[in-house]
């Protein structure tokens, strides 16, 4: 060991003692010098106890008042409803009150299994009584059985694993740029996406998101992250005519070495934001043929529908197609954090080590939300549920477009996500139509200006979508 003078290793052993036992300390010191070095460590002022800090514990801060709190602390990122919420069960909701609610948002699309399940609140107490995070560095057996499954239950043949939809959509765009640059030589890889989308508000997730009021003050030179186009959801001609101009290479580029090409079409097979808009077959058709022929990659987004949502375990399953890539998250873990990226065919190895990762990925306690989830849609048959309840909604929502013709126009959606388009003229927005509902004891939550949006748990029940009916009505009469 080292030599050092008697004040440096007084003033060492003092900085150490934070993050030394003091035996640690004292076996780093020969006999002759440990007397004056438990002398100087006594006397010192270089080391910190918890008292010197002036830390002030969350215990310390008052909660008398919870939205003052949010307008003091909190970035004013959402617009929020004057409401406090501090528990619920199933289908419901309680706030601070006491007033409860029956819960047709579920945490936009989150909370499949509603709120306080067993077998999730078991699931996840086990695991932090066990261990909750490790580094991606090692082998996590829960991660493994989570890919495992998702892998057997769709046409994935890999899964990388995050914590967020966005997350997993930016790993998605970060595939399809490789691939192209990779495997197809694409020097400017384009990456087409459709009209009213929304894939999430990381930046380059926001780029693929084709609503230009989301990228207000975003913008580098008045741009997003290139590479992206966009093209109306469903329009055939549209994606035909964007694909063939997006595989030519403009001449000025080719002449210094530059290639363009379409690395991939990145669509929703159920726009969720822009309107509950579902896929139609033919159009995803011609998209899974567009990518055959040029070797894009055809990448679906099912963060939202995804996860049995839709009476089936993923979104595409009702368009007749397989994608190479699809994202999933929100109801993944069933309301604990978790994002997925999933790939077939060579597209499930375009990413390798050091070219992706995530510190949280796929991290133990998620995982073990994630099983829980699964286990519970096979168990409880979730997808018949989401089918059966979806089909009633479907036929309440209906017979009050027909009832009330001047406010309600369509319903659209499939299973457990549904929406139902407010009339232009009908004298009241979306938004206060959800207002009105929350103020009768209906949680629902709007996709646009026009369309209000059902998305309870999948574990609801027949009586409670005719008491969110039966509500819903309410709110419309109040508007007559």
């Amino acid at each position: 060991m080292p030599k050092f003078s008697s004040p440096l290793l007084a003033v060492i052993l003092a900085l150490g003692s934070q993050y030394m036992t003091s035996a640690d300390a004292f076996s780093m010191a020969g006999p002759h010098h440990r007397q004056l070095a438990s002398h100087k460590v006594t006397d010192t002022q270089l080391h910190a106890s918890v008292e010197k800090t002036g830390l002030k514990a969350p215990s310390d801060i008052p909660m008398d008042d919870i939205p003052g709190m949010f307008e003091k602390y909190v970035q004013k990122t959402y617009g929020r409803y004057n409401l406090t919420i501090e528990s619920g069960k199933g289908c419901t909701l309680t706030d601070s009150n006491g007033k409860k609610y029956l819960d047709f948002v579920a945490g936009i699309s989150t909370c499949i299994l509603g709120h306080s399940n067993a077998e999730l609140s078991q699931a996840v107490t086990e695991q932090i009584n066990s261990v909750h995070h490790v580094s991606n560095l090692y082998y996590i057996p829960s991660q493994a059985q989570l890919a495992a499954w998702l892998v057997e239950n769709s046409c994935a043949d890999k899964a990388f694993f995050c914590n967020s939809g966005a997350e997993a959509n930016e790993g998605a765009i970060k595939l399809a740029r490789r691939h192209g640059n990779v495997n197809l030589g694409i020097t400017d890889p384009v990456i087409i996406t459709a009209k009213q989308s929304f894939h999430g508000r990381t930046l380059a997730a926001l780029s693929a998101t084709g609503q230009p009021k989301y990228h207000e003050g975003f913008t580098y030179g008045g741009s997003m992250v290139p590479g992206f186009q966009y093209v109306t959801y469903n329009d055939q001609e549209e994606l035909i005519a964007m694909v063939e101009e997006m595989n030519k290479t403009p001449a000025e580029d080719a002449k210094v070495g530059r290639k363009r090409g379409v690395a991939a079409i990145m669509l929703e097979a159920l726009q969720g934001e822009g309107g509950i808009i579902t896929g139609d077959p033919e159009y995803f058709a011609l998209a899974r043929k567009l990518c055959d022929d040029s070797g894009a990659l055809l990448m679906c987004d099912e963060v939202q529908v995804g996860m049995g949502r839709s009476g089936k375990l993923w979104g595409f399953e009702n368009l007749g197609i397989e994608p190479d890539v699809f994202t999933s998250a929100k109801a993944l873990g069933g309301g604990v954090p978790i994002g997925a990226l999933l790939a077939r065919g060579q597209a499930a190895d375009v990413l390798v080590p050091g070219s992706h990762a995530s510190t949280y990925g796929g991290n133990p306690l998620a995982c073990a939300a994630g099983l829980a989830v699964a286990q519970y849609i096979c168990d409880h048959d979730l997808l018949t549920c989401a089918k059966e309840r979806g089909d009633q909604l479907s036929a309440g929502l209906g017979k009050l477009a027909e009832k009330y013709p001047n406010v309600l126009a369509d319903t659209r959606g499939w299973g457990l996500l549904k929406g139902i388009k407010i009339n232009d003229d009908a004298g009241v927005t979306a938004g206060e139509l959800v207002g009105d509902a929350m103020d009768e004891g209906l949680l629902l939550v709007a996709a646009g200006p026009s369309v209000v949006r059902f998305v309870p748990p999948l574990i609801v029940t027949e009586e409670e979508i005719n008491e969110a009916l039966s509500i819903f009505e309410s709110a419309i009469v109040k508007h007559l």
